[in-house]
């Protein structure tokens, strides 16, 4: 086929194209026309009248009032003591360790702005305090340390019934600082054996890996502050008898039980031997020489740690440390000796030891209450106010005299038709 015969067949195939002449239909960013994207859709708008408002302020408050009542009452229940111990071996004077009777008391009465306390009785006697030096081992690690003793000497007014709570308390501590909520490695908790290369890169630093090259384990700021007080059980100074007649000297508690149900699932035992990792820079001195020797610490039974690793939200929080779930706190007074390593002096904190009980509702907190009850006076005098104001001032629904309109006063030259100045 000659090149001319191509063309002409070309030319013969365009003019035979039915959408060559067509016009380019014009983009358009319209909305499909659905009752969605349209607003079309159907909608109920209510008229609120005095019939249908004045009823539901009263019944707002009628319910709400009650409700915060009863929230209040519950938070009333609760019985607690706690006590400020910071600068314990500062502030209070030197005393014995142990209680001795013979000897008289050595303690001194607790600043009363360093204590709150709320119980079915009253208290007769002021908590009391004072510190000493001893000598505390940890186990199993077997290391023995010096260490500052704060003791308190607590008076319980009245017997209390189980489930008995024993939380310290931190101030001015922000755990929810970002840098600080980051500061960990998932990984690493759940078991594995992280290299320092991948802690370096990660989150952790940075206290990912020690000066020798080794990973801390665990890892991060979260578990490097862990708060390190150790509490003893509360001993009576005289014993008691429970009701089967058998003598009580102390009152013990466990933690067994602090954490969360789940919070052991977050954690595993890990792969890492005890000679490939250290133990971070605050924990120190609870290893012989600083290191790890026989066993590393079980992440996944240890409660203590899983408590203090879910970070608080708030700088002022509580957590708890023991329990005792079964047997009734005695009346009488205790001893409690704290072991007290944890430094606040250094970010302007204060910590406490908090004894409280529970109810349906928890812990002490009438916030919750006040809040129902606030809420529900108000819309109770709300109420009040729009029904006087309905019956002594009634308005008509859909009345038209209402209108801007009708209300604007006529000008003169309106009236009279030229202006008032003509």
């Amino acid at each position: 086929m000659s090149r001319t015969q191509q063309v002409d067949q070309a030319d013969s195939i365009t003019s035979q194209d039915p959408t060559r002449d067509e016009p380019k239909k014009a983009k358009s960013k319209r909305p499909p026309n659905t009752a969605f994207r349209q607003q079309r859709l159907k909608a109920w708008q209510p008229i609120l009248t005095p019939k249908t408002v004045l009823p539901l302020f009263f019944i707002v408050g009628v319910i709400f009032s009650p409700i915060g009542g009863l929230l209040i009452y519950a938070s009333s229940q609760v019985q607690e003591i706690s006590i400020d111990y910071t600068n314990c071996n500062s502030t209070a004077p030197q005393a014995r360790l142990d209680y001795n009777a013979s000897l008289g008391n050595d303690l001194e009465p607790i600043p009363s702005s360093r204590v709150s306390a709320t119980f079915n009785s009253k208290m007769q006697t002021a908590p009391q305090w004072g510190w000493a030096r001893d000598n505390y081992t940890f186990q199993p690690q077997g290391v023995t340390l010096e260490t500052n003793v704060c003791i308190l000497s607590i008076t319980i007014p009245n017997d209390i019934k189980p489930p008995i709570l024993f939380y310290y308390r931190l101030t001015n501590f922000y755990q929810n600082h970002r840098r600080y909520v980051k500061s960990v490695d998932i990984n690493q908790l759940k078991g594995d054996a992280r290299s320092a290369s991948q802690l370096s890169s990660g989150d952790c630093d940075p206290l990912a890996v020690a000066p020798n090259g080794k990973p801390y384990y665990p890892c991060g700021l979260i578990a490097n502050s862990m708060f390190n007080d150790t509490f003893g059980n509360l001993t009576l100074d005289n014993a008691v008898q429970d009701a089967d007649g058998n003598e009580i000297n102390s009152y013990n508690m466990t933690t067994d039980g602090t954490s969360w149900a789940h919070e052991g699932d977050l954690y595993g035992k890990t792969k890492y031997k005890p000679e490939d990792v250290v133990p971070p820079p605050n924990w120190q001195d609870q290893y012989p020489n600083g290191e790890y020797r026989d066993e590393l610490p079980n992440l996944h039974t240890w409660e203590q740690f899983q408590v203090w690793m879910r970070t608080a939200g708030l700088p002022t929080f509580s957590k708890l440390y023991q329990r005792n779930d079964k047997d009734v706190l005695r009346a009488g007074t205790y001893r409690l000796k704290i072991y007290d390593r944890f430094p606040v002096n250094k970010y302007d904190g204060t910590k406490s030891i908090l004894i409280s009980t529970t109810t349906v509702m928890g812990g002490k907190n009438p916030f919750l209450g006040i809040a129902y009850l606030v809420v529900g006076g108000l819309c109770i005098l709300l109420g009040a106010v729009f029904l006087a104001t309905h019956l002594v001032k009634p308005r008509k629904l859909g009345d038209h005299t209402y209108l801007t309109w009708n209300n604007d006063q006529p000008t003169s030259a309106t009236t009279t038709g030229r202006a008032g100045g003509a």
